[in-house]
């Protein structure tokens, strides 16, 4: 939705998008730019299909978007979740 938006804003020739996403679980050791080097991690490949009459440029511009959407920020910021039990009343 990020890279159709901007695409759209910009007038770029972007006829579709396609995000292709895989998860596994591998261990932080072989991971060269994590923080974490104990256990395991979660790894998520992210696969981006442009089409449309887009030059190199374009290209590499919408694929920085793509790591500014909302989504892919909040998967690469620390993340704090708490529970809580709301009752029915």
């Amino acid at each position: 939705m990020t890279l159709r938006l901007y695409a759209e804003r910009k007038a770029l020739p972007l006829d579709q998008v396609t995000v292709r996403l895989s998860q596994a679980k591998i261990h932080a050791a072989d991971c060269a730019d994590c923080e974490t080097k104990d256990g395991m991690i979660d790894r998520i490949e992210r696969v981006i299909i442009l089409r449309g009459n887009l030059d190199e440029e374009q290209r590499r511009r919408l694929l920085e978007i793509a790591d500014k959407c909302p989504v892919h920020r909040t998967l690469t910021s620390e993340v704090d979740i708490r529970t809580v039990e709301r009752r029915d009343e």
